[in-house]
């Protein structure tokens, strides 16, 4: 393996951009402690440029998630980089548990993890691995609820409701 060059280098080996049903995603690999983890998943508009994977991980992730497209029972088994507060690692684990085709209420999560609502949520709109960990499962106990610090229709909310139509719940 070659020693990047520049920063360019270094990113154009360990970032790409992929097609997904809603628009692209931007995927970013990283070293961390001498292993490639995925160290964040981007939701990008379709008019995005796609960006071929470079390293064996993207191209691992960009499988998955074309399996996971396909169907949605699929279960990732990416390397993720170690992030988030010990507040967001554990709204994040609930989000795991919550089985595919149901959904869970911020409030019942946070009553779960002992926190507040608005915490869970905020914890959930900070994300960097949407699709393995789906906070899209967590909805509002008025309904839908916001996705990716979005509280209003647009862009992270037509994900969201595309992800719960592909997962049965809507």
């Amino acid at each position: 393996m070659t020693t990047p060059k520049s920063i360019a280098d270094l990113e154009a080996s360990n970032y790409c951009v992929i097609q997904a049903p809603f628009g692209h995603l931007g995927i970013w690999t990283e070293v961390v402690d001498g292993s490639l983890m995925l160290s964040r998943i981007d939701y990008l508009p379709t008019n995005s440029k796609l960006i071929a994977p470079r390293n064996l991980l993207a191209k691992e992730v960009q499988k998955q998630c074309m399996a996971y497209f396909k169907d949605p029972h699929y279960v990732f088994d990416i390397p993720l980089k170690p992030i988030g507060t010990v507040h967001q690692e554990k709204v994040w684990r609930s989000t795991q548990q919550i089985p595919l085709g149901q959904t869970a209420t911020y409030g019942e999560i946070a009553s779960k993890i002992k926190s507040g609502p608005r915490a869970v949520g905020n914890a959930c709109g900070a994300n960097p691995f949407p699709l393995i960990t789906p906070c899209h499962r967590v909805v509002s106990a008025q309904g839908l609820g916001g996705y990716m610090q979005e509280d209003s229709p647009g862009f992270y909310r037509a994900i969201k409701i595309w992800l719960l139509r592909h997962e049965g719940v809507l």
